[in-house]
Formats: C-alpha cells, structure tokens, sequence
C-alpha cells in the first residue's frame, strides 16, 4: 500500500484540447472585444526560454514576450523554483500583513532608482500603479489637472482610459476632468509638419502654450512613457523630455515616467528615461518586474509618498509569490548582465532591421526604438513619398512570420506598426533567425 503522501506529490496530467476547441470556448464565453492577434488566435500551451508551443505542437521563436512581460525567459528555472518555495510558505495574506518577499523587492526597487526616490507601493498591474501615482500627484501638489501625450496608453480604468490617447482603446469619453492632451513627439508623423532636428522640438516647447491655454496655469503631474508602447514604440527625440519636465515643474507639478513597458533593461538602461536623462519625481513599473506573473509598483519621494494620509491598502499588490518572482527576476537580469545584453543584441536587432528597410523601401516607413524595444511602421509606398499607414500590410505580416515560426506584435494608433520586443536573455543567432524570418516575410508580402 503507497504511502498517503507520494499522491500530494504526483502530477496530474494537463488537460489537452485543440486549437479550434480553445478559440471556440474562447468566442463563446469571453467579451468580444477582448483582442487576440492573427486571423484565427494562437494557443499556446507551452514555452521555454525564448520559444512557445501551440496546440498542435508548432514551436515559435517568441518576440513579443507577452507584451514585453518575459524578461528572462519562458519557464525560466530560476524563477520557477523561487514561486514554488514561496507558495509552499505563504501564498497571500495582503498588504496588511508585511512579508519578507515585499520588503526585499522595495528595497530593491529603491536601491535601483535614482537616490530621491525613496518609497514604495505595489499594486497588481500597471494600470493601478499608473492610477495611484496621478492619485499621488494630486495629493502632493493640491493641483488637479494632469497632462498626458497623444497617442499614449495607461490602461483600463476609468482615469487610465482618460489618460489614453488612443480612441480604439478608450471606451468612454474622458469623464476625469482636467486631463490635458499634449503633442506626441512623433517626429515620423509631425503633428506640426516640421523635420527634427530643425523643428527645435517643437512639440516640446508647445507644452507651454498648452498649460497656459487650458489649464488654471497649474498641473499636477505629466505622466510619459518613454518609449510610447501601445502607440508604435514612438521614440521621442534625446532632449524631449528634459524640456517638457522643466515647463511642468514651473507649473506646479511633477513627472511621472511610466516604466510599464520600459523598465527594467529593456531599452539597453534599467530605466526607459535614463537614455533622457532625466530623474523623474514618480516612477510605474509592471510586466517585467516579474517575468509574468502580475504585480506593479510605483516608487518615489518621501514627501510625495507622505501626502496620502487616508488609509490605503492592496489586496492583490506585493502578493509574496508575485514578489517573490520578481525577485528572483531582477538577481537573474543583474547577476546575467541582462541590461548590458539588451543594449548588445537590441543594437544588433536594428540593423537587421535598417538593412530590411534599405532592402524594402517602399513598405518599410521608419525603423525606431531602443535596446531589445523595437518597431517597424508600414507604410503605402514611402519611396514615392506616401506615408499612408497600411495596416493591411501589417496584418499579412504577423501571418507570415507565424506561419514560419516568429512571434511579434503590432501596436501603434493606426495599426501599421510592427512591434518587437523579445525576452532579455535573447542570443545573436536568435536575432539573426528572427531577421531571417522576416526577411522572408516581407519577400513574401512583396510578391504579393
């Protein structure tokens, strides 16, 4: 007769089920407006290091990392075996109750930022973390009214929405009052029809007339995301934000960097506005803190932090298994030298991409980005000057690439932009197929 234990340990099989049954259930019982990419979804039921198997078996070369949320890997080991040894400890308990896991990430998180910024919240996505720091901003400055870009993304909530400044991602009408739109530094697409570096940066300096025009004169906060995420990877110019950051300070308020997409290695620095230079009062960061599982956190100054006086808690935020994970996370990007690695193979991953440009002129608008965050915008015909988006092109391309095994995404206010972003622990022959693959592609699309 078996010990009673040995069945505590045995693993039961997982439940296996076709591609076609998943996106079924999927259509049948999920909101219709939850998207999925490609003409018929992806199901993956696997993945490792920088590869993911579907349904069927297929393996692809994954570069889009679940929305740039993989930092080290599928299934990293590593990780892994931190959340196992966490859960069988404690799996919640909420913020009413530190842990050790939570009190060691905000250490880390402080330790890693610029020296003022010295407090920590955590919350279980970069929405809430976006949410609570313009929440923070208000509480410190005693001002209201926020500035956000055109064309950026913050995420579903009410105020996050009204931040937004995509309208396919905004479901209502901006109903938090005092949020103010500012000009995207989209030097591809000037909004004032200007060319960079001639323009003076233009956009920026336009930021001015903007609190001056439809504000009381004074701001709360600017929230940025370094490089523009949902919007294209638009990558604003090196002195765009040490501008915009002088101009709100004037007024009253703060900045805020949103680090959601770029923290933590993946534009080549640890910190998306570092390649600006600029220290930002505020700091949100999520996706990957935590190579998957959800956690978020905003980290800045004592008297910033100390302006909250009404009680406050999360449920779900610094989980001690998510913080565990990010833990574990962050010792492998700092012992591995990840961030250095972003920077080597992100440089690699342009010019592969450039040369793609310079083989396909004609779809092949911009090449943009930093580090291992990079895009393609598509285009009608750019050698003949049109740079009518085309989406359509777009979409042909995300099934080429997974028809020959690659992963990216796609992103930006008109859909036409290809979005690439692959795990940090990516290898230069990975790069090089990657390439291979879209070169491919984009021959295929050509001959089409």
């Amino acid at each position: 007769m078996s010990d009673a234990g040995d069945n505590v340990n045995k693993v039961k099989p997982m439940k296996t089920m076709s591609s076609a049954e998943v996106r079924r259930k999927h259509d049948t019982y999920m909101f219709p407006a939850v998207k999925t990419l490609y003409k018929e979804a992806l199901v993956a039921v696997e993945g490792k290091g920088t590869r993911v198997t579907d349904a069927e078996g297929k393996k692809y070369l994954d570069f889009f990392g679940g929305i740039l949320t993989i930092s080290v890997g599928h299934v990293n080991e590593e990780v892994n075996e931190a959340i196992t040894a966490q859960i069988g400890r404690l799996s919640h308990m909420s913020t009413l109750y530190p842990t050790l896991p939570m009190v060691e990430l905000a250490e880390r998180l402080v330790n890693m930022t610029h020296p003022g910024l010295e407090k920590v919240f955590f919350t279980a996505s970069g929405t809430e973390a976006d949410e609570t720091a313009l929440m923070l901003a208000q509480t410190y400055t005693g001002y209201s009214e926020f500035i956000a870009l055109r064309h950026a993304y913050a995420g579903r909530s009410l105020l996050a929405q009204s931040v937004t400044g995509h309208a396919s991602w905004r479901a209502l009408p901006t109903l938090v009052p005092g949020v103010k739109h500012a000009l995207a530094p989209y030097c591809y697409r000037c909004p004032l029809k200007l060319t960079y570096p001639d323009c003076g940066v233009a956009c920026a300096e336009d930021v001015e007339e903007l609190i001056q025009t439809t504000t009381t004169g004074k701001v709360s906060a600017m929230i940025v995301e370094p490089i523009q995420g949902v919007g294209g990877f638009i990558t604003p110019p090196l002195e765009y934000f040490k501008i915009v950051a002088e101009i709100v300070r004037s007024h009253g308020g703060v900045m805020i960097s949103d680090e959601v997409q770029t923290g933590f290695g993946r534009t080549g620095k640890m910190w998306g506005i570092e390649q600006y230079g600029v220290e930002p009062e505020m700091m949100t960061m999520a996706k990957g803190i935590a190579n998957g599982l959800p956690l978020g956190a905003i980290v800045t100054t004592e008297p910033i932090a100390a302006s909250l006086t009404k009680n406050t808690i999360s449920t779900f935020g610094g989980n001690p298994v998510s913080c565990a994970s990010a833990n574990a996370t962050i010792n492998i990007i700092e012992r591995d030298n990840l961030v250095e690695n972003s920077a080597k193979m992100g440089a690699i991953l342009r010019q592969g991409l450039e040369d793609l440009q310079a083989k396909y002129p004609r779809v092949i608008g911009e090449v943009r980005g930093m580090g291992l965050m990079q895009a393609l915008e598509l285009v009608l015909d750019e050698t003949a000057g049109d740079r009518t988006p085309n989406p359509e092109a777009t979409a042909q391309l995300l099934e080429e690439t997974r028809q020959r095994g690659l992963l990216i995404g796609r992103g930006g206010l008109y859909g036409n932009a290809i979005r690439i972003a692959p795990p940090l622990v990516i290898t230069k022959n990975e790069v090089e197929e990657a390439i291979g693959i879209l070169d491919d592609s984009f021959a295929a699309l050509h001959g089409a």
